[in-house]
């Protein structure tokens, strides 16, 4: 399943040169990674434009968003990351108060056109 999830930067260049150095190839830390694709994420991208990400993820059917998040919340390295990413990270002005990253809805797809 793919879900696509937003979010915001800082509006400074140093904090999103910051995150962008922090998600550089090869710069994740390993636990994270492995935290991710444990709970059947399968792929994962983040593009951003200005101050605002985009994260694609490909998601198995063993992915549960709730299991995920006591996973992350029981790990204390995947915690120090989530309070490092914090540091740079804004919700969306309309996200839930508790959200982080917000999900996108579809509204077109070329494969239901003409």
């Amino acid at each position: 399943m793919r879900q696509i999830l937003l979010i915001d930067l800082a509006d400074e260049a140093d904090a999103i040169a910051r995150y962008e150095a922090w998600h550089a190839s090869g710069a994740l830390p390993p636990a994270i990674g492995a935290s991710i694709r444990a709970a059947d994420i399968s792929a994962m991208e983040i593009y951003r434009s200005g101050n605002r990400l985009v994260m694609l993820m490909e998601t198995g059917p063993g992915f549960d968003p709730a299991a995920k998040a006591a996973a992350d919340a029981a790990d204390p390295v995947v915690q120090a990351w989530e309070t490092q990413m914090d540091a740079v990270q804004r919700p969306l002005p309309w996200a839930a108060s508790d959200a982080k990253w917000t999900p996108a809805t579809r509204i077109f797809s070329l494969d239901e056109q003409p």
